[in-house]
């Protein structure tokens, strides 16, 4: 990394990391891989004790109870050079006119008194625009001995042109490194151009290793074939005019996140010819888009069961951590499954090749049709329906032996904060059952697609009716498991409640409200189940996990909205037999949707036969007894986030990009239902995503579970490079304002992040904005508690 100097470092539960400074901020990297960015528009103060190097945010970033950074350094000198070394670049980059010295105490001094001294980058911008010697125009003149473009990519094959020849750079250890404007922007003797070609800018060295690093040129190109494997990158790395947009990367080198150049208007104007005829080759047909839907997404499926099957065995087979029985009931039910799911996924693979036209072999035959695929292994898959239904014990086993085997529960926690498992761990083993709903509606949407006199036709809809019949088997299990999962989820991120994944007990909402106390209104975390409504609130703690303050039971329990009564906005209170409390939603809609899933759950709550009583923690329900006044229950709330902190230290980190940690950071809510649909709406696939201020658009595979995009280099990665959680996000096209003046682009915001993605295809597009509005907006998501489902809830 070209200009980053990394200063070795700790975090709080003693991780190794590096620490840089650079123009934008403070930077973290574990290992070559950047996981963190301060900007310093979001740091209030960086000062240092002896080993200790401490940021102090500003509240909005982290809230206010978490706006202070630690960082534990090798030496107190390092430390102090490294806070050294971040004056220097704030006072540069950030402030307008150079910071004057303070007086030196008599006395007494406090503090280092270092301050940079020089110009700031304000200033010599200036003094370079008022008093900087003027440049001396001159007039550019073209040779006649040079050739045009045009003429130039004629005398090349017209299948491919030569990567390796177009772009070889003398000495360079490997011609696939080069990022490079457009074929006739390159300065190297089998390319002439008909103009002075830039300096390379783009290409960088790897620090301490000397091999240049890839960049990727995405501007201004589309996307019909984003598959480049590093296979076909070893073999020939032929630049075809199919592959417009390539992600180069050399096996076994970390992928660079820069971006490329803003590409010439001449290569612009070029790109934009080879897309139009890359359009006139390509089907175009909507349904080689929704067969390309399975593929994606089959992808992102195996590398998902792969995290069980591959990853999590290694871990327990290295720690010897499982007992036998389970692992012979885990790995016998999933293994079987897995090996199907790989020969599937090489066959929709090799049949999308022959429909893209990547083989001669479409002479033979007509291959543009994926119903004959889906049919054969739609039957071929209802012989593992045995194996699915096992899926229920075997989750209940695990969460049984983990509770049971400490040795087991800590490899398990420990895996759980491996980037390779970017959800809950559980979440993993209901994938099997999951997908059967996803093949069920893609084919649903093949065969909408199709006319009954199509080709195709008749074996989509065979394929169907098969896995109706197998989805209709397992959706009462699915349901289960799905409460089950989420149950045991919360079970381990909430601290002062036992036994939550009661028998009986279901999942209805969870999110934000802001609760009415002496002190003020309080942001806390509400849990809505069957039988009772938990609050927590989150404090400053080494773990991201909740602390449970009350609990108060459903039955007997009134909602009545008060608006109009007190001056604070979406406000209602909730009277129960214990006290009665009032609590603000952030907006209309969030308080609608409270109000009905409490008043539904409330009605549950009194149909059914067992108390909520018997669900309570008796330890739980002795403090909040004892506490009538609301106020000693809110300072004993604060006064246990201190003193219980060395206590919670001993507890293993969790995950900060869970739902509920979003929901806290968001100020919203997220029912049942809503994750249910966020299931549904899995997507994957390659796009091409810029920035607000950015130029250049970069290729990335992005996957969409879970109300969080997460973005990979390539379908290959083993783990994301990033996430982005969707709740509160809109999602719109760009406006004329944007000045994006591309095909099938759609606009996320949130305040004042912004990001544009650009997809494939108009089906593509249209699908990408579908997943995302169910999962991003407020109004895209519903109520969980309608009468259809609170029936099918009951009956299970």
């Amino acid at each position: 990394m070209y200009g980053i100097r990394f200063h070795c470092a700790a975090d709080r539960e003693g991780t190794k990391i590096n620490l840089a400074v650079s123009h934008m901020g403070l930077q973290v990297f574990q290992g070559n891989t950047k996981i963190n960015t301060f900007n310093w528009s979001k740091i209030r103060k960086l000062s240092f004790k002896r080993k200790r190097f401490l940021i102090k945010l500003h509240p909005e970033v982290h809230g206010p109870h978490q706006d202070t950074l630690e960082f534990l350094m090798t030496s107190r000198d390092q430390c102090k050079v490294f806070w050294k070394n971040c004056v220097e670049y704030h006072t540069f980059f950030r402030l307008l006119d150079q910071p004057e010295p303070k007086s030196k105490p008599i006395l007494f001094s406090r503090g280092s008194s270092f301050r940079y001294s020089g110009r700031t980058q304000k200033q010599l911008v200036d003094y370079v625009r008022d008093s900087g010697a003027r440049r001396t125009p001159y007039q550019r003149r073209h040779s006649r001995a040079q050739i045009s473009t045009r003429t130039l990519c004629a005398d090349l094959p017209k299948q491919s042109l030569s990567f390796n020849e177009c772009l070889k750079v003398p000495g360079s250890p490997s011609s696939a490194t080069i990022s490079f404007h457009s074929l006739h922007a390159s300065s190297t003797p089998p390319c002439p151009e008909p103009e002075p070609a830039q300096p390379p800018t783009s290409l960088q060295e790897d620090r301490g290793k000397g091999t240049p690093k890839p960049l990727h040129s995405f501007q201004g190109i589309s996307m019909d074939n984003p598959q480049l494997s590093p296979f076909a990158l070893k073999s020939h790395l032929t630049l075809s005019p199919s592959f417009q947009m390539s992600t180069l990367s050399l096996p076994g080198q970390a992928p660079s996140p820069l971006q490329s150049p803003i590409l010439s208007e001449v290569g612009t104007a070029r790109l934009d010819e080879e897309e139009e005829g890359r359009k006139k080759r390509y089907p175009a047909d909507k349904a080689y888009f929704i067969a390309k839907e399975i593929l994606t997404t089959e992808r992102t499926y195996l590398k998902d069961l792969e995290v069980i099957t591959v990853w999590f065995r290694s871990a327990v087979i290295k720690e010897n951590a499982m007992p036998e029985g389970l692992m012979t009931l885990l790995f016998s039910n999933i293994d079987p499954i897995y090996e199907f799911h790989r020969g599937f996924l090489k066959e929709i693979d090799q049949r999308l090749a022959l429909w893209e036209g990547r083989s001669n072999a479409h002479v033979k035959g007509d291959y543009q049709r994926i119903g004959d695929v889906m049919l054969r292994n739609m039957c071929f898959l209802k012989e593992f329906t045995s194996y699915l239904q096992k899926h229920d014990e075997v989750l209940t086993e695990l969460e049984k032996a983990t509770k049971r085997l400490k040795k087991l529960e800590t490899v398990y926690k420990e895996f759980e904060l491996q980037k390779v498992c970017y959800l809950p761990l559980n979440t993993f083993l209901l994938k099997p059952i999951q997908r059967l709903m996803h093949y069920k509606l893609i084919l649903e949407r093949l065969c909408k697609h199709y006319t009954p006199d199509h080709q195709d036709y008749s074996d989509c809809k065979d394929a169907l009716k098969e896995v109706a019949e197998m989805a209709a088997q397992l959706q009462s299990s699915l349901i289960r498991l799905e409460n089950f999962q989420k149950l045991t989820e919360l079970q381990r991120d909430l601290i002062g409640i036992e036994s939550l994944t009661a028998s009986g007990r279901e999942f209805i909402r969870e999110g934000c409200l802001f609760k009415l106390t002496k002190k003020g209104l309080q942001q806390r975390m509400f849990f809505l189940f069957s039988d009772m409504l938990l609050y927590t609130s989150k404090g400053v703690t080494a773990t991201n996990q909740f602390k449970v303050h009350g609990q108060l039971p459903l039955h007997g329990m009134i909602i009545e909205e008060n608006d109009n009564e007190l001056s604070v906005p979406h406000c209602f209170t909730i009277y129960s037999a214990q006290r009665t409390i009032v609590v603000a939603a952030s907006s209309k809609v969030e308080m609608g949707k409270w109000i009905e899933d409490l008043n539904v759950a409330i009605e549950m709550a009194k149909m059914s036969q067992e108390k909520s009583d018997l669900f309570l923690d008796t330890s739980v329900c002795d403090r909040s007894n004892r506490s009538s006044d609301e106020v000693s229950l809110e300072q004993e709330s604060e006064d246990d986030t201190h003193s219980s902190h060395s206590s919670l230290d001993k507890q293993t980190h969790h995950r900060a990009n869970t739902t509920m940690h979003v929901c806290w950071h968001r100020n919203t809510s997220v029912s049942m239902s809503d994750h249910s649909l966020a299931v549904e709406n899995q997507l994957s696939g390659y796009l091409l995503r810029k920035f607000k201020n950015s130029n250049g658009w970069q290729k990335l595979w992005v996957v969409f579970t879970n109300f969080c995009l997460f973005f990979y280099k390539t379908h290959q990665d083993d783990f994301p490079l990033a996430s982005l959680p969707l709740l509160g996000y809109t999602v719109s096209t760009p406006a004329e304002a944007d000045s994006i003046h591309k095909e099938y682009v759609f606009k996320l915001q949130f305040k004042s992040h912004v990001y544009y993605f650009r997809a494939e295809s108009e089906y593509t597009f249209e699908r990408w904005m579908e997943v995302i509005k169910s999962a991003a907006s407020a109004t895209g998501r519903m109520s969980l508690l309608i009468p259809k489902e609170s029936k099918e809830m009951n009956g299970n």
